[in-house]
């Protein structure tokens, strides 16, 4: 005879602490995220003090933790004298007789939690391990013609369909470009294959090597004739163009640049499409409108329509550039359209001081084009303050001009075929290109989201989600369409992929970790970065309570060039001073999606600066220089490099 299988026991965690404690904000944060997850296993309890004093006058004076050290026997409690101070209790009340368990303070809260939040064998047939996302009514006999309709077929959405198809779910994928303000269009694959990520490495890359041509492979011997050398005097020399400027744009051909990439990104196209039918999944190149939750009204590009019904929903449309917003903004054109120029952009006004925006001036100005970047207000928002500024720097030595302060308020045609630009400061000037780059807007416009109540972001036409679920249950959101999701490839892929397992593969708990997540801005001086910014570290976690350890290099490569050598790399660590957990690392120099990918990996796992600095580095490589941290800023020495 066998006894009923007990209802699982839910633990009652108690977090206290001062408000301006930022290690007791950071736990209550984190056990606050895990009891909306698993809201059948888990309770917070805050315990919020004003003041430091007033904190530990409870603790200590009033005898609280001497308190929980009898009741428990644990020794540890009775020393503990910071905060925060955690416990697990049988009730909700601030009792030392109902406590059953001290953890502990920071780090020892934030193991408790990564081995509440492990999976273990009994998890996986325990009801309250599965997330707290709302049912969403489906069943597998259900009457639709589709367990899941994709609306959007780029990277995230393609991801999920050809992942809930393994796990033998009928999965329909609509896709449809609708054409930029200035007639581009393109194919299968979404804004990362056509018009982003994939031909901006490219075009970045063409950009590097006409800088290695220009600026590194004399002074490496390549190219350089013996006359060339005799001439020289045996003193190696950058390459000049014709007006003696360095630019090298009479050595470059946009022609036939974009049509290489062009090329390759059609032979993607290709694949993705291929991909999908040897993976069962039903491509549809139409547009898609919800007409209730269940159906959505289908166009293809004739404009007949039709409907297709589906137990579940996924928007993964991503976003469109928000155009300018001035008097003759139509003039200008985006990064739905650089890509696929079909004339040389010449002169080029680049307007924003967003990554996108930076990124295109950054490798225009690297094949040799005229190019002014027009900012607002601040270069790369979001972004380390410090790393930001010094790409700026490095770009306006480079000759990428900056107006700052300004944005256009008028732009005209002239009879030549130019663009007549009016700034908010007076100035005029004349470009062949206008680029907007201020920012992106989520594609729903016309998915008909007020036909079934989906909830949208008045200011950026996003959706609201948790979990990846919309506000109606069986309609969910992936990637930069998504309010608050990073507007990375990667992370729209991940999502994908695991949203998928969790509603048709065996993994429900499987959820998608924002945190910590890798990028790289591929401006002139490559920026890699993974975690917090040394602003949001200090206002998180408080000014006193993070160390900041940094480091000018000048990478081996450059130093030959006289050019090079006049610039530096830089990389920092932000560090917990009390726990040294790493909380941001910041790359400036050559290749830096390559140096911050394995970085990433190591803050996942919660990595602390000793692991760092105690790692044997590759050398030489630029990657290394994290391994030789040892500068603070608060001690104020000088954070060169010196020696090998």
């Amino acid at each position: 005879m066998t006894s009923a299988a007990a209802a699982p026991t839910k633990s009652i965690l108690h977090v206290a602490g001062f408000s301006t404690c930022g290690f007791y904000q950071r736990c209550a944060s984190v056990v606050a995220s895990l009891s909306l997850l698993f809201p059948n296993k888990l309770e917070l309890v805050k315990h919020e003090f004003p003041s430091r004093d007033e904190y530990r006058n409870w603790l200590i004076n009033g005898h609280f933790r001497d308190s929980v050290q009898t009741n428990t026997g644990n020794l540890r409690a009775s020393n503990h004298a910071s905060s925060p101070f955690c416990w697990l209790a049988s009730g909700t009340e601030r009792e030392a007789e109902s406590v059953t368990e001290f953890i502990g303070g920071h780090d020892d809260t934030l193991d408790w939690c990564r081995r509440f939040a492990a999976p273990t064998a009994s998890a996986k047939d325990d009801d309250a391990s599965i997330p707290s996302m709302v049912p969403d009514g489906h069943t597998p006999d259900h009457p639709y013609e589709y367990d899941l309709v994709i609306i959007g077929g780029g990277s995230g959405g393609l991801a999920a369909s050809k992942e809930a198809a393994s796990f033998g779910a009928r999965v329909a994928v609509l896709d449809y470009v609708k054409p930029s303000p200035a007639g581009s269009t393109w194919g299968l694959g979404g804004t990362c294959v056509n018009v982003g990520c994939i031909p901006k490495k490219l075009m970045h890359y063409s950009a590097v090597l006409n800088a290695n041509r220009k600026l590194d492979a004399p002074h490496f011997g390549v190219g350089v004739s013996s006359s060339q050398f005799e001439e020289w005097m045996g003193m190696s020399q950058d390459v000049q163009d014709d007006n003696g400027n360095g630019s090298g744009g009479e050595m470059h051909n946009w022609e036939l640049l974009k049509t290489n990439v062009q090329n390759h990104i059609r032979g993607l196209n290709f694949k993705y499409r291929v991909d999908l039918r040897e993976k069962n999944v039903t491509y549809l190149n139409m547009l898609g409108k919800f007409v209730d939750k269940n159906t959505i009204e289908t166009m293809d590009k004739k404009g007949n329509r039709g409907t297709i019904t589906s137990s579940r929903f996924l928007i993964a449309v991503g976003g469109r550039p928000t155009p300018l917003d001035c008097e003759g903004g139509e003039l200008a054109i985006s990064s739905d359209d650089i890509f696929s120029l079909n004339h040389d952009p010449g002169k080029v006004l680049c307007v924003g001081a967003s990554y996108i925006s930076l990124e295109c001036a950054g490798f225009l100005r690297g094949i040799g084009k005229d190019v002014t970047v027009a900012v607002r207000s601040i270069l790369l928002r979001g972004f380390d303050r410090e790393c930001a500024d010094m790409i700026g720097d490095y770009m306006k030595s480079e000759g990428v001009k900056f107006k700052e302060e300004v944005l256009p308020t008028k732009m005209v045609k002239t009879d030549g075929g130019k663009i007549a630009v009016t700034f908010s400061n007076g100035d005029q000037e004349e470009f062949d290109t206008v680029l907007a780059a201020i920012g992106r807007t989520g594609d729903t416009e016309k998915l008909g989201l007020e036909n079934v109540g989906v909830s949208v972001n008045s200011k950026n036409s996003k959706i609201s989600a948790k979990l990846e679920q919309s506000s109606v249950p069986n309609i969910y959101v992936i990637g930069d369409v998504m309010d608050g999701c990073p507007e990375l490839t990667p992370v729209a892929i991940h999502a994908g992929r695991m949203l998928s397992r969790r509603l048709f593969g065996s993994s429900p708990s499987s959820i998608m970790d924002y945190r910590n997540i890798c990028t790289t801005v591929f401006t002139p001086i490559e920026y890699g970065t993974v975690g917090y910014s040394e602003e949001d570290a200090k206002k998180e976690f408080g000014e006193d309570a993070v160390e900041v350890y940094h480091k000018y290099f000048i990478p081996l490569e450059w130093s030959l060039s006289h050019s090079r050598s006049e610039h530096q790399g830089f990389c920092k660590a932000i560090v917990d001073k009390t726990a040294r957990n790493v909380l941001g690392l910041h790359y400036l120099g050559p290749n830096a999606g390559e140096v911050m990918q394995g970085f990433g990996t190591a803050m996942k796992l919660g990595c602390k600066f000793e692991d760092i600095i105690e790692t044997v580095g590759i050398h030489p490589t630029t990657a290394e220089e994290f391994t030789t941290l040892s500068i603070t800023k608060e001690s104020g020495a000088d954070a060169k490099a010196s020696g090998c």
